[in-house]
C-alpha cells in the first residue's frame, strides 16, 4: 500500500493546481483521476480529425491566475474578435468592443441595436466595475434580471444581444445569476481578448499536469476512487481494480467522492452540438447570436474561422451552443443554424452532441466569492464551486485548498 503527503481526487484545473503548489512545496503528492484523460470539464476528443472540446470553452487570458500560473504563449491561443454577429430579421448586425475594433464603431451605432438611452444604462450598470472589481464586491446583490431592470437597460441591446449571450455563458437564460458574479465577468471580457487554444481546451490541463509532473508529482489516470475512510491519523482510499493508497491529506477535486462530504451547489447544464462542414458558412470569425430568439441555440460560432487546426486541412467546423434543459432535436437545430448563418445546413456531418449537466455551478445572489475549502480531519475541497464558476475560480480553489494543506500539515 503505497502512502502519500496529500492525495488529490480529480485531475480537473483545481486538482492540477493544487498539486503543482504542492510539489513544489516538497510535498509527496499523487493526482488520481478516474478517466482517462486528465481536464475534466476542460477536455478535447480527436473525433475523425476534429478537436472537439466538451463543450464550446474559452480562455481569457485575462484572467489574474491565468497570467500568474499558465504559459499562454505556449498554447498559442487563437483569438476570437471581441465582437458578436446578431441575427435579425433582414440581416446581420455586428457589434464590436469600440477600444479593441474602433473602425466598427460606425456599423454598431447604425446597427438599430444600440440606442442612446441603453448605452447610458449599460454605463451605469456595468461600468464602475469594469473601472474597478471593488464595485462588484461591495453593496446589495440581486438576480441580473432585477438589476438590468433597475439600470434602465432594455430595449434591443438586453433582449437581441446581451441576454442570448450571456445565456450560453452562464447557462442561464432566465438571468437569475448574480448580478454582481455577471458584472465581474463582463470586466474580464472587457478587459482581455478570449480564445482557445491551438490544440483544443484540453491543452490547457495537460500544460498544467506536465508542470505537476515537473514538481514532482505524480498524475494517475483511469484510478476511480471508490471509498474514503479514515485510518490512523489519516485517510485510505480504495481504488477500483487497484491496491489502496494511504494520505495525510485528501482533497477533493471532482463530483461527489464516496466517504467524502461534499455540499456541492447547484449545476446548470449547457448543450453544444459540433458540425463539420465541407465550406464555412460564413467567414466571420465573430460569436453569433440569434437576435430574434427563434430557437434553442443561444450562440454558434465557426471554429475554424478562429483556430484552424480544430479541423483537418480543407474542413470546417462549426458549434451551436443551447441551455439545458433541451429537447429540441437535431432538425429544429440545422433550422435555425440555417437561418442564422443563411447556409444550407443539410451536408453538414453532426460530429457529437455534449449534453453536459453540470457544465458550471449556479452563482445565486447574493454572490459569495470565497466557500470553504477544509472539511476537516485533514479532507479538503476544491473546484470552481469553492470559488467563481470560470477558469479562474478553479485555479484559485486549488490554489487555496493546497494553502491550507500545507498550513495544517506543518502544524
Amino acid at each position: 500500500m503505497n502512502g502519500y503527503d496529500v492525495i488529490v481526487v480529480g485531475a480537473g484545473l483545481a486538482g492540477l493546481r493544487a498539486a503543482v503548489r504542492l510539489a513544489e512545496a516538497g510535498r509527496d503528492v499523487v493526482v488520481l483521476e478516474a478517466e482517462d484523460a486528465v481536464g475534466g470539464r476542460e477536455r478535447t476528443d480527436v473525433v475523425d480529425g476534429f478537436r472537439l472540446d466538451l463543450g464550446f470553452h474559452v480562455l481569457n487570458p485575462a484572467y489574474p491566475a491565468v497570467r500568474r500560473w499558465v504559459d499562454v504563449d505556449a498554447l498559442a491561443l487563437r483569438r476570437f474578435p471581441v465582437a458578436v454577429g446578431v441575427r435579425l430579421e433582414d440581416r446581420v448586425a455586428h457589434l464590436a468592443h469600440p477600444l479593441r475594433h474602433p473602425a466598427s464603431l460606425p456599423a454598431s451605432l447604425r446597427s438599430g441595436l444600440v440606442r442612446p438611452a441603453d448605452l447610458l444604462a449599460l454605463a451605469r450598470w456595468a461600468g464602475p466595475t469594469v473601472m474597478s472589481a471593488r464595485a462588484a464586491k461591495t453593496g446589495a446583490d440581486r438576480p441580473l434580471a432585477e438589476a438590468w431592470d433597475r439600470a434602465g437597460l432594455r430595449g434591443p441591446l438586453r433582449e437581441s444581444v446581451l441576454e442570448p449571450f450571456l445565456a450560453g455563458v452562464l447557462a442561464d437564460d432566465r438571468q437569475q445569476t448574480s448580478d454582481a458574479f455577471v458584472r465581474l465577468l463582463v470586466r474580464s471580457f472587457a478587459l482581455g481578448r478570449p480564445g482557445v487554444p491551438a490544440a483544443g481546451i484540453g491543452a490547457l490541463p495537460a500544460q498544467l499536469a506536465d508542470t505537476a509532473r515537473r514538481a514532482g508529482a505524480g498524475v494517475r489516470l483511469e484510478h476511480r476512487v471508490s471509498a474514503i475512510e479514515a485510518q490512523g491519523r489519516g485517510w485510505r482510499l480504495d481504488i477500483e481494480g487497484r491496491d489502496a493508497v494511504t494520505a495525510r491529506a485528501v482533497i477533493g477535486a471532482t463530483g461527489l467522492i464516496p466517504g467524502l462530504d461534499q455540499p456541492l451547489p447547484r449545476a446548470r447544464g449547457l448543450q453544444t452540438w459540433w458540425f463539420a462542414a465541407d465550406e464555412p458558412p460564413s467567414d466571420d470569425a465573430a460569436l453569433r447570436v440569434d437576435g430574434r430568439r427563434r430557437g434553442p441555440i443561444v450562440n454558434t460560432a465557426v471554429m475554424t474561422n478562429t483556430a484552424p487546426t480544430y479541423a483537418p486541412r480543407g474542413q470546417h467546423l462549426v458549434q451551436a451552443t443551447c441551455v439545458l434543459p433541451s429537447d429540441a432535436p437535431e432538425s429544429v437545430v440545422r433550422r435555425q443554424l440555417a437561418e442564422v448563418w443563411d447556409a444550407d445546413t443539410r451536408p453538414w456531418r453532426l460530429l457529437r452532441r455534449d449534453d453536459i449537466a453540470g457544465a458550471l455551478p449556479a452563482q445565486d445572489p447574493p454572490l459569495r466569492l470565497r466557500q470553504p475549502v477544509r472539511l476537516g480531519d485533514g479532507r479538503y475541497l476544491a473546484g470552481d464551486h469553492r470559488d467563481t464558476a470560470s477558469i479562474q475560480g478553479a485555479l484559485v480553489s486549488g490554489q487555496r485548498a493546497a494553502e491550507a494543506v500545507l498550513t495544517d500539515l506543518a502544524r
